[in-house]
């Protein structure tokens, strides 16, 4: 007799578990972290993606040209704040604030881009295990460019931060 009592207090609890499952905010969870690491972006850079208080951030970690013409580590020399222009690019942070919206997808973050010195909206989703699509916009998405970040292992090359 005890038996049955005992199947149906596991059901109602298997019940309750599922249902506040569903009832959960998107990112309650903890999302699979295949998307850490190190990844490059046009050939020119690498960023280390890595978890900032359950977002998404990415460091600067290698670039093609580290060194200006005067052998100095590059600086983000076009920031449109005169104080941050001695900044150097090797491990600034140029992305922020990605909020997780479902499986390996992730929205409502900022990219800096130290090419241009602004600022742009950004969000992400990784394709595979090696390859993460990023939308980069002003505005909405529509209005804006998308680019694939390939991963790769930390150091294999000169440039390293």
């Amino acid at each position: 007799m005890a038996l049955p009592h005992r199947l149906r207090r596991l059901g109602r609890a298997a019940l309750l578990v599922g249902a506040l499952a569903l009832l959960a905010p998107a990112g309650a969870f903890a999302q699979p972290t295949m998307w850490q690491g190190a990844w490059v972006i046009d050939g020119r850079a690498a960023v280390q993606l890595y978890d900032c208080n359950g977002l998404v951030c990415g460091r600067i970690l290698w670039l093609l040209v580290p060194r200006d013409v005067a052998g100095q580590l590059d600086r983000d020399k076009d920031n449109p704040d005169p104080r941050l222009r001695q900044r150097q690019l090797c491990g600034l942070t140029i992305l922020w604030n990605l909020h997780p919206a479902g499986r390996n997808r992730w929205q409502d973050g900022w990219f800096y881009n130290p090419d241009d010195g602004d600022t742009y909206r950004v969000s992400a989703q990784l394709e595979s295990e090696d390859v993460l699509k990023a939308r980069i916009y002003v505005g909405m998405p529509l209005f804006g460019r998308t680019k694939i970040l390939v991963r790769v292992p930390h150091g294999v090359t000169k440039g390293w931060c």
